[in-house]
């Protein structure tokens, strides 16, 4: 975590009340935190820094983000038009703090105008109607992806809603949500795509949602709908810590999806995932909430070794159906983590971690709140490939070996060895007895101040 100390751990710092004038001096310059163990030491979050040993993304040279910034590259944004100014371009390093106030509605114009599915879909030919007319298994068969006036047309809406959901990091950034202001994106999606050094913190994200799905047939056994958009994706990114955000499908769970072709109409894809050989990441502090497909780390059995090196620590992951990670091919710490796979708006469990492709997953001390409904050979899930060690994981406060309960109840067994041992352990708690109680007032959005 940052220099000095920035873990809101209860056990062993808790966030002091500053005074009024304290505040108000600090508005626009960072904001003030006190710990409560060190005295009245203060730490401003927009500079703030990730520690050293804290997670993947402390190795190396660090994660700074736009700690360097100079006046002219601080902004304090709460439009859509204003984010996308403050981020510049994307091949511009030069270190810039984006600060956040309020919630960006990313389905605006330029004048803040709200916009729809409908004002994407104006002018391309597309419709739903036509579309699934036009691709119906019934007629066009299962063998092939769709092509065609309608697919051109889905495609070519779809791309106006990229162009404006869409906002591209540069390198060398912060982007921090103003404590108070209830900050974050909605309906947007971070794209965090071949740079280095950004840091993500204290944002809400919420219905980051795909107007436009792909109907794949060949997709599984029986086809599915396919959306675009992550919340927050990194693609070749490297050295990023994302900390104390909230991600979430609130304003449209998909329990409101509509059926077409006997499958679901996703509109969502991922909340945080980490592909195309992305490396050194640090998620800690984070609630992942109602959602299906939430952290996928590698986004193809074929990725190259070497990267997709990722450590996950005092996260909550609640109400979550599956990929809590998935992750292949990559070295990953998960540990300190509280889940609660109870059935939640809907959202059922599937399982939590996954390991395939070879991945080498380190599951230490983490926690899982499991109802009677559920089995625990569903928690861990695997291709026969993959490999999860580790200890101390508890289920429903007793000490449980999650790997041995998915492997009697599966032919393609978990491995239980690694090829590594995780050393950057900032913060690593020698037992998860405590977690559900810390996280509950730690992890997540609205908790920095």
């Amino acid at each position: 975590m940052a220099s000095a100390s920035h873990r809101r751990s209860l056990r062993k710092r808790r966030t002091a009340v500053v005074s009024a004038a304290a505040v108000a001096a600090a508005v626009g310059a960072g904001a003030i935190v006190m710990n409560a163990n060190a005295g009245t030491t203060t730490v401003d979050l927009y500079h703030q820094t990730l520690a050293a040993k804290d997670g993947w993304a402390s190795s190396g040279t660090g994660t700074t983000g736009g700690a360097k910034a100079d006046s002219a590259h601080t902004f304090t944004v709460s439009t859509r038009a204003q984010l996308v100014k403050a981020l510049g371009s994307v091949s511009d390093t030069t270190p810039r703090i984006i600060k956040i106030s309020g919630t960006i509605d990313a389905n605006t114009d330029d004048s803040g105008k709200k916009l729809t599915c409908a004002d994407y879909a104006a002018g391309t030919g597309y419709s739903l109607s036509a579309y699934l007319k036009a691709f119906d298994p019934a007629t066009y068969g299962t063998s092939k992806l769709p092509s065609g006036t309608q697919e051109t047309a889905r495609a070519a809406a779809q791309a106006k809603q990229a162009k404006n959901v869409t906002f591209k990091v540069p390198a060398n950034t912060t982007i921090v949500g103003v404590p108070g202001t209830k900050a974050g994106i909605t309906g947007g999606m971070l794209q965090i795509q071949k740079v280095d050094n950004v840091i993500v913190r204290n944002l809400t994200f919420s219905d980051t949602e795909d107007c436009f799905p792909q109907w794949d047939p060949t997709d599984g056994s029986t086809g599915n709908w396919n959306s675009a958009y992550d919340s927050v994706t990194l693609r070749t990114a490297t050295h990023v810590w994302a900390d104390h955000n909230t991600f979430t499908d609130a304003g449209h769970f998909d329990s409101t999806n509509a059926t077409y072709f006997g499958r679901e109409y996703q509109v969502h894809d991922g909340e945080l995932d980490i592909t195309k050989s992305s490396d050194l990441v640090t998620v800690e502090q984070n609630r992942f909430t109602a959602h299906d497909k939430t952290m996928l780390i590698g986004s193809s059995d074929s990725e190259p070794s070497g990267k997709l090196r990722v450590t996950l620590h005092h996260n909550i992951w609640k109400g979550v159906v599956q990929r809590a990670p998935l992750t292949r091919v990559g070295q990953v710490h998960i540990y300190n983590n509280f889940y609660d796979v109870t059935t939640q708006n809907g959202y059922a469990l599937q399982y939590s971690i996954n390991s395939r492709a070879k991945a080498q997953v380190v599951a230490q001390n983490n926690y899982w709140n499991v109802p009677s409904t559920v089995k625990v050979s569903k928690i861990f899930s695997g291709d026969g490939t993959g490999a999860i060690a580790g200890s101390g994981n508890l289920v429903n406060g007793t000490t449980t070996d999650l790997v041995a309960a998915y492997n009697a109840a599966n032919s393609k067994k978990i491995l239980t060895t690694v090829n590594w041992t995780p050393t950057l352990t900032a913060g690593l708690e020698s037992s998860a007895k405590n977690l559900p109680a810390e996280l509950v007032k730690s992890a997540g959005a609205g908790i920095l101040s």
